[in-house]
């Protein structure tokens, strides 16, 4: 049992290296002084720029996808849902931080991606057309997440995997609270295609 503890923390601290602002530390910018204070990949595009930003995107998926895909074949779905719960702590919750963090949009789609794949395309799908529709990238994410065990549900994915699809829709919302908030203000960042 031990050695499955250790391999939790190790998740843990995988999810919780902060790319978003080692990347941007490496182009000599706080990204935690700029935008909206995130460190995710939504803020990064807009500080740091496109290559930046997909720079994070890459890395925060990353970090969710390798661990749960190496536990996962290993030890199976139960340990491999378990890994990725651990991850996208360590994400949101990063002890590099003060156990501040992320949204933890892209750290879970990267597990997602290496736990049930369909899902993804089709939540990538629904997020598109919401931040295409809205201009918001944030109600984007929030819808995705939130379509996830539905999706899931339609796929007739097996049951282990709902352990995850459906709390962890539920902490990205939590984790997007201050967004909603803006939503409902109409202060929040809007990015636009019609230009």
């Amino acid at each position: 049992m031990g050695g499955f503890l250790l391999m939790l923390v190790i998740c843990y601290l995988i999810g919780s290296i902060p790319c978003g602002y080692l990347i941007g530390k490496k182009n000599n910018v706080d990204i935690r002084r700029y935008g909206s204070g995130n460190i995710g990949a939504t803020n990064a595009f807009r500080v740091l720029g496109t290559q930046v930003g997909l720079l994070v995107l890459f890395c925060d998926a990353l970090k969710g996808f390798l661990p749960v895909l190496i536990v996962n074949n290993i030890y199976g779905p139960y340990w491999g849902v378990a890994a990725g719960f651990a991850a996208l702590i360590g994400h949101n919750w990063s002890i590099f931080l003060g156990f501040r963090g992320g949204r933890g949009v892209a750290t879970g789609a990267g597990i997602l991606i290496a736990l049930m794949p369909g899902v993804v395309v089709i939540a990538f799908v629904v997020w598109i057309i919401v931040v295409l529709i809205s201009g918001y990238v944030s109600l984007g994410s929030i819808i995705a997440a939130l379509a996830v065990p539905i999706i899931a549900l339609f796929l007739h994915i097996p049951w282990v995997y709902f352990i995850f699809a459906i709390p962890a829709p539920i902490l990205v919302v939590i984790r997007h609270l201050p967004n909603i908030r803006r939503l409902k203000m109409g202060t929040e960042n809007r990015i636009s295609f019609w230009k």
